[in-house]
């Protein structure tokens, strides 16, 4: 029996980022902090990106400056309903 993780998000709509920390590691996130993760190579960044976006390759941007994965972002939404 082979088991696996569903993907993070049902929805496809958000974008998911990839591209290269400063150690040169490859990072995937989704542009709220849903879900991300760091790869050897952008191979695996891209697979796993398109795992959990529902295999939707037109909503996947390659930034060509540095990025850090970031696992304490909150949503806008999760955010707005702790301020009250």
């Amino acid at each position: 029996m082979k088991l696996f993780e569903p993907p993070s998000c049902s929805a496809a709509s958000a974008v998911v980022v990839i591209g290269r920390n400063r150690r040169g590691q490859w990072v995937a996130q989704e542009q709220n902090g849903l879900y991300g993760g760091l790869f050897v190579n952008r191979a695996q960044a891209v697979k796993y990106a398109l795992f959990e976006n529902g295999q939707h390759p037109e909503i996947i941007v390659e930034l060509s400056r540095e990025i850090e994965l970031d696992m304490h972002r909150q949503t806008t939404s999760f955010r707005a309903s702790r301020v009250a």
